[in-house]
């Protein structure tokens, strides 16, 4: 960090403390899992005030996707004449029988990691002896992306690409959180809000009386966040702040809007820790049929199961921290990773096994 930026580390850090003061304890939940593996790499949860507990959520894409996803897309693997394309962090992530996509492709199956929704288009051009599909997950910010490859199959006539949804959206989430009680207030996910705009959290405050501020990833961004919910606790007057305005505006990205509007529909989904939420998930409308993996191999989610003693789900939750699970670091490594939670690059175990 260059002088100025500790600096400012130190003036919000001591703005913090002062803050705090006196309150009691403050519960705060960094919803992102960006958030939460830049709070872990910069030692932050460390500089807080004792009485401020920072609690991390559902916001790692991977981390929320259920074994039960991961099932069936072991299941497209497996089949002849189909390639599973995906990005990286799911291919360690075990399904129901502890069985991963790279365990899979050890074997055999045909996976193949991917930068991009696009570059599976591409991929699929490329074989069009194979089926190639893709494993869309993610919230709002990578939804886009898969909505724009779809759509590129569909116009250019790429007959073999298809998709196996799993996307989901975070409101329904945050509100199943909100009415749970014990968090003061959400660091909101800056990635998805510039997408969705600040306005969808609306209700935090309005339904719910607790704090959201969106913020940056910079740790000058994540404290200055914190402080802001500290100070609507102090005045106990919670509210919804924009602290990202470089990136986020209030109307969100149209375009980006746009896409997902035409191309999916809401629709039940299954998260890893808070089960199903209705109306929280994303799949393909029906003019898009045709590229809807489900629809095209006639799939079927089986139940979502956990490793024994695996307490993922409660970590995304905000039940409880990564070190309070029987398996953290023992068990459950980054090596040799028991539950999603420790696999993924924005996964809070895996952020507190390696940082913290």
């Amino acid at each position: 960090m260059s002088d100025a930026t500790v600096a400012r580390v130190k003036e919000l850090v001591a703005a913090l403390r002062a803050a705090a003061a006196g309150l009691g304890e403050v519960r705060l939940m960094e919803v992102c899992g960006s958030h939460t593996m830049a709070i872990a790499r910069g030692g932050l949860r460390r500089l807080l005030p004792e009485n401020l507990k920072l609690l991390s959520g559902p916001g790692c894409p991977v981390c929320v996707t259920g074994a039960s996803y991961v099932d069936l897309a072991l299941e497209l693997a497996r089949r002849p004449a189909v390639t599973v394309a995906t990005f990286g962090d799911l291919v360690r992530v075990p399904g129901g029988d502890r069985e991963s996509l790279d365990q899979a492709r050890a074997a055999g199956a045909a996976v193949k990691i991917v930068l991009s929704p696009l570059d599976a288009v591409a991929l699929a051009r490329t074989l069009p002896e194979r089926q190639v599909v893709f494993l869309g997950i993610g919230f709002e910010t990578t939804a886009p992306g898969v909505a724009l490859a779809v759509r590129e199959a569909a116009d250019t006539g790429v007959a073999n690409f298809s998709v196996l949804c799993g996307h989901k959206t975070m409101p329904q989430a945050m509100r199943i959180l909100a009415a749970a009680g014990g968090l003061d207030g959400f660091l909101l996910p800056g990635h998805v809000s510039s997408v969705t705009g600040v306005e969808l959290f609306r209700f935090l405050p309005d339904e719910f009386g607790r704090g959201g501020v969106v913020a940056g990833f910079a740790p000058s961004d994540i404290l200055a966040g914190l402080l802001l919910l500290v100070n609507q606790v102090r005045r106990k007057q919670p509210d919804l702040e924009n602290a990202y305005p470089q990136v986020v505006r209030a109307g969100g990205n149209p375009a980006a809007l746009k896409i997902l509007a035409e191309t999916f529909v809401p629709a039940d989904a299954a998260w890893r820790g808070l089960g199903v939420i209705p109306g929280s998930g994303l799949r393909l409308r029906d003019a898009f049929r045709a590229q809807d993996a489900a629809c095209r191999f006639g799939l079927k989610p089986g139940p979502d199961r956990e490793p024994p003693g695996c307490r993922c789900g409660a970590v995304l939750r905000g039940a409880i921290t990564p070190r309070e699970c029987p398996l953290f670091g023992t068990a459950c490594t980054p090596q040799q990773p028991v539950g999603a939670c420790m696999v993924s690059s924005e996964g809070a175990c895996a952020a507190s096994y390696l940082y913290e």
